[in-house]
């Protein structure tokens, strides 16, 4: 890392200062990149394309999973870099790096795996292939910096792509560690590249650069916005996974106890910092006060502390703009149920806090928290719940407790999110699909599915007559 971050500074004499969030001190400063850095990038790319592509499916498929054992290889060290970076608690850092490790080597299975289709048709033979799309710019977030990076990098590579990709300012030193590491296990240079800089110069140069066929996106949904539409000016492919508000409903006959301890970390996680996070529970009436006296109790308990200490449950927040922004949701009267404890001194912190708006129209139940705030809000009936879930922009997870199976999957089918658990929290895994409805956003990661987002079908036929 150091020797990334020592770069001529001729060439960038402007330096990015990387913070860390639980002590406020500068942990590392890189280079910061402007629009000629990316036209580089996509140049470097754009002449690693016919080789990476041309490459025999099995070839493809041992680099990636040279690249997987690699980074299991630097496990430890990719988990303390990022928990220092992002402020995550190390076990979760550690959780999260084991995922980007089975990200690459679910992947690895891929290139021998894009299957086509044969098609009846007159005179001939029909059927399809899946061609790679070409330079791929994917643009990720600072709250899960290698690990969404990883959903992105995986398909993209298997599929034959070379891609540019863009981390957040705040959190850049996984994605140029990741770099580093590629080239180790051997993946061509050109392949993977990396620039770290503004989204108003560095994403706003990949989003319309005309030779990137494709811009995979995670971010805010008003960030969201301006992709899709300056992507719209070259027909640029794109996938957005975007904010979200989801729900977790908990109806009386559920296991209470069960429901209360799992929900904590279904919207506390990474401090909040978190487009799943089920930031709205929604209780049955009947079991409203039960409920949230379990809920407050666990609540209460969250360690909150040093990222490095194995104990820590939750971390600070990413910076202190994220910690004012937080804050505000404080200053709109809503009673509060509880707060639990946090850190004095330096570092972004902030305390779990429960709420309970007395309308629903209040603004924690509208718009995206993204911190460790929580509002509980009483229904009457499946029929309200359905509603209440619904009644928000946004639809990517959620989260329904009952041990009426035919009511859960009703709820189920009816609730309008992407990915949605019974009796569980989960949203993502490896081998599943994972994206939004609404203004959650549109495509689809993880899963078999994400090869359709970095490949075009292309039909061929040959005629026998």
């Amino acid at each position: 890392m150091e020797a990334l971050c020592r770069l001529p500074r001729r060439r960038l004499p402007d330096l990015l200062k990387i913070v860390e969030p639980a002590t406020e001190g500068v942990l590392a400063e890189v280079p910061r990149a402007g629009a000629a850095e990316v036209d580089e990038a996509v140049a470097r790319a754009r002449r690693a394309l016919p080789a990476w592509r041309a490459l025999a499916p099995g070839a493809r498929a041992k680099l990636l999973r040279a690249l997987a054992d690699t980074l299991e290889d630097h496990l430890e060290e990719l988990a303390l870099l990022e928990a220092r970076n992002a402020g995550k608690p190390i076990g979760s850092a550690r959780g999260e790096m084991a995922m980007v490790v089975d990200t690459i080597r679910y992947y690895a299975g891929a290139p021998e795996r894009l299957l086509g289709d044969t098609i009846p048709v007159a005179g001939g033979q029909a059927f399809t292939v899946r061609e790679p799309l070409g330079v791929v710019g994917l643009i990720v977030p600072w709250n899960f910096p290698l690990n969404i990076s990883a959903w992105k990098l995986g398909p993209a590579l298997a599929a034959g792509n070379t891609v540019v990709l863009k981390p957040a300012e705040l959190t850049p030193l996984s994605a140029l560690r990741f770099a580093e590491l590629a080239t180790e296990a051997g993946i061509p240079e050109g392949v993977i590249n990396v620039v770290v800089g503004p989204g108003r110069t560095c994403g706003q140069r990949l989003v319309e650069h005309p030779d990137v066929a494709k811009i995979a996106f995670t971010g805010s949904t008003e960030v969201g916005r301006t992709i899709a539409a300056a992507a719209a000016a070259t027909i640029k492919r794109v996938t957005l996974e975007l904010g979200g508000k989801s729900a977790n409903v908990i109806f009386a006959d559920a296991d209470l106890e069960a429901a209360a301890a799992a929900a904590p970390w279904a919207v506390f996680d990474n401090a909040g910092q978190d487009c799943c996070a089920r930031s709205r529970v929604l209780v049955e009436a009947s079991a409203f006060d039960r409920f949230t006296a379990l809920f407050e109790e666990h609540v209460r308990a969250i360690r909150v502390g040093d990222p490095l200490d194995p104990a820590t449950e939750m971390g600070p927040l990413i910076s202190a703009g994220q910690r004012d922004a937080v804050a505000s949701f404080l200053d709109d009267g809503d009673p509060v149920v509880c707060r639990g404890s946090a850190p004095e001194g330096p570092g972004f912190w902030f305390a779990p806090t429960i709420l309970a708006p007395q309308t629903r129209d209040a603004r924690v139940l509208r718009d995206e928290v993204f911190g460790p705030i929580v509002a509980v809000i009483p229904f009457r009936d499946e029929e309200d719940a359905v509603a209440l879930a619904n009644d928000t922009i946004y639809g990517l997870s959620g989260s329904i407790w009952t041990r009426d199976g035919a009511r859960a999957l009703r709820v189920a089918r009816a609730i309008e999110t992407g990915n949605i658990s019974i009796n569980s929290n989960s949203s993502v895994r490896v081998t599943t699909p994972f994206g939004g409805f609404k203004q959650s956003g549109y495509g689809r990661e993880l899963g078999p599915h994400a090869l359709d987002a970095y490949t075009e079908v292309k039909t061929i036929f040959y005629s026998t007559s």
